[in-house]
């Protein structure tokens, strides 16, 4: 059995803030009663006016005391390069979109797609849906499929992206893109400790990026990348098309500010349970 590495990462840590429920019930209702009610036009407009913030060149100057704060190791830009065409961090949001020196790099044949906490896990067959604006939403919800498409020996993941983590989107496995849809939706909050029994609520409604990746043996595995308040965007890598051909660890979409990746793959992760770190390219 291949052991879970943590590659790039020297904090590998990922504290899951426990909150009293009735805090938790609260910043919910904040999230989905009073910004979710909002038109989503609205959202929109004020996120990217907040994300707008951090593109301002005055921001980089928030890099280190923010590095030092969340990492052990004052040198831990060193694995990572600013957001092709420059040569040097000119904003913060140049943090938010670092990119690897090198890949890592693991004889695993699956691996995780994102970095952060994994929240929410099971198998597809037993997770329940959500109700969304007075409306039940099953699973297939999230990935854009027709009701009951999923198998249920499917096993769904939800990775949590906080600021600090890396916030690109990579390839679990080689295959071929098989669709790619965006779904428009909300921008409700993500942080899955304000929704004590249904972490991956916000994946049911919010805005969000599926790409399906048929791997070698014909099984498709199913992810889907959601955006949050602050997103001033989801971007697609370029090499991204339906039939494109794609290798375990290629780029797929990158976010600018916070996110949320869900899966819905053919196999169960081996090394990791519920609330805890995960890493691009760790084995699955």
């Amino acid at each position: 059995m291949e052991p879970t590495v943590a590659y790039h990462n020297n904090d590998p840590y990922f504290s899951v803030l426990s909150i009293p429920h009735w805090r938790a019930h609260f910043y919910q209702f904040l999230s989905v009663h009073v910004w979710g009610n909002l038109p989503s036009n609205w959202q929109r407009r004020i996120s990217r006016f907040y994300a707008s913030i951090y593109d301002k060149p005055y921001s980089k100057r928030w890099i280190g005391p923010y590095v030092k704060y969340y990492y052990n190791n004052d040198n831990y830009l060193d694995a990572f390069l600013p957001p092709e065409g420059k040569t040097g961090f000119d904003s913060f949001q140049d943090f938010f979109t670092r990119r690897f020196k090198i890949l890592p790099k693991n004889p695993s044949t699956w691996v995780w797609p994102a970095e952060g906490l994994l929240c929410d896990h099971g198998l597809s067959g037993d997770k329940p849906g959500s109700s969304v604006k007075g409306e039940y939403r099953t699973l297939e919800t999230i990935f854009g499929l027709p009701e009951k498409s999923l198998p249920d020996c499917y096993h769904f993941t939800n990775v949590f992206l906080h600021n600090k983590n890396y916030h690109r989107i990579h390839a679990p496995v080689n295959g071929t893109i098989t669709r790619i849809q965006h779904i428009p939706g909300d921008l409700v909050v993500l942080r899955p400790w304000i929704y004590k029994a249904d972490p991956s609520l916000p994946a049911f409604r919010n805005e969000r990026y599926n790409i399906d990746i048929s791997d070698a043996d014909g099984h498709t595995w199913y992810l889907s990348v959601v955006g949050g308040p602050a997103v001033g965007t989801i971007e697609l890598s370029k090499h991204l098309y339906e039939g494109a051909p794609v290798n375990k660890l290629d780029e797929l979409a990158l976010f600018y500010l916070g996110s949320t990746c869900c899966m819905a793959a053919p196999r169960s992760p081996r090394f990791h349970e519920i609330n805890t770190f995960v890493e691009v390219g760790a084995s699955y």
